[in-house]
């Protein structure tokens, strides 16, 4: 029964998810955001909702091992995503559409992600109104780095606009019609929100059933079922030709999961949650900053390249992921 549940509320995330990045990309368009910032702010964040209420239910069911797992795991495997459809699209190179903002939001995840190795290796118990040190030092980065990636999109943006007019009656259909596309997008996130609770009260039960151990199965299976959004997201917008979009949902994706990090620290009550998990924790961070490396390479260096030297960052991106999950099992 616990895996009938767990195919069902897989199921669900993955028809919302589709939901969710046609609305998406309907904001992209109807909206002077852009694919980039939609993509980074609205779709990864709505996409990671998942990962949000697995490991908050996870620590409520003490088990901060699948909490941590899931939000690494998650970031591991999204990485995992992009490069696997840059491989199957290779031929229509997609990082030759990509905006070079996304190099501030890969590079944000980066540095967090560094951050995340750093706070393993050290195991703080140093705690501020019940929350680890090492966790309000990721939400400030994440705070301030969005801040800047904000307002160098909106910057961008400008530019764009500059001397475009809209008659009355165009701006109040436009407005209208927004309002309902963020209705369908939250309806969406909702639906994605509450698969994810059952996503990790099943989760939960099958590491004790099939005894395969909390690290695995958090930083695996879990990870790999509550990014099934954004590996749908990724396909619809890939479809839609909206590549920013895509992109832009992966890295907003992770970075808005390191934030995930201070919601389960503040919720678990027995100090700082870094300092109560698993060290090979550690390994997954480390390699999340490997295959950030080679996507940020991805993005710079654009279409220069020939096809066979093309497609080597997304292929050493995909070993990556495969040798960490190798490790994770057998550790």
């Amino acid at each position: 029964m616990v895996y009938f549940i767990f195919g069902l509320a897989a199921l669900v995330t993955i028809l919302a998810a589709i939901e969710l990045s046609n609305y998406a990309d309907a904001l992209s368009e109807k909206t002077s955001l852009g694919g980039l910032l939609i993509g980074t702010l609205l779709l990864g964040g709505a996409t990671s909702l998942p990962e949000v209420t697995t490991s908050l239910s996870s620590v409520y069911l003490s088990n901060p091992d699948i909490a941590v797992g899931n939000m690494l795991g998650s970031n591991l495997f999204n990485l995992f995503i992009l490069a696997s459809f840059d491989l199957i699209l290779r031929k229509q190179r997609v990082y030759r559409a990509a905006e070079g903002g996304h190099l501030y939001t890969a590079g944000l995840g980066l540095g967090m992600a560094c951050m995340m190795v750093m706070a393993f290796e050290r195991k703080s118990e140093v705690v501020f109104w019940g929350i680890g040190l090492d966790s309000i030092l990721i939400a400030f980065v994440y705070g301030t780095g969005m801040i800047a990636i904000s307002k160098l999109s909106k910057a961008g943006q400008m530019q764009e606009l500059n001397g475009e007019t809209e008659s009355q009656q165009r701006v109040e259909e436009k407005r209208i019609s927004i309002k309902r596309t963020l209705i369908g997008f939250l309806l969406a996130a909702i639906a994605i929100m509450g698969a994810g609770t059952l996503l990790s009260i099943s989760g939960d039960r099958i590491a004790e059933i099939s005894g395969l151990g909390s690290t695995f199965i958090g930083s695996f299976l879990m990870a790999a079922t509550t990014s099934l959004p954004e590996a749908v997201a990724v396909l619809v917008a890939l479809k839609l030709r909206n590549v920013n979009l895509a992109i832009g949902s992966i890295l907003g994706s992770n970075i808005f999961n390191m934030l995930i990090l201070i919601l389960s620290d503040a919720v678990y009550r027995d100090g700082a949650i870094i300092a109560h998990v698993s060290a090979s924790h550690e390994v997954t961070a480390a390699a999340i900053c490997i295959m950030s490396l080679f996507l940020m390479y991805s993005v710079v260096r654009g279409n220069r390249p020939s096809q066979g030297m093309y497609v080597l960052p997304s292929i050493f991106i995909v070993l990556t992921y495969f040798a960490t999950t190798y490790y994770l099992f057998n550790g």
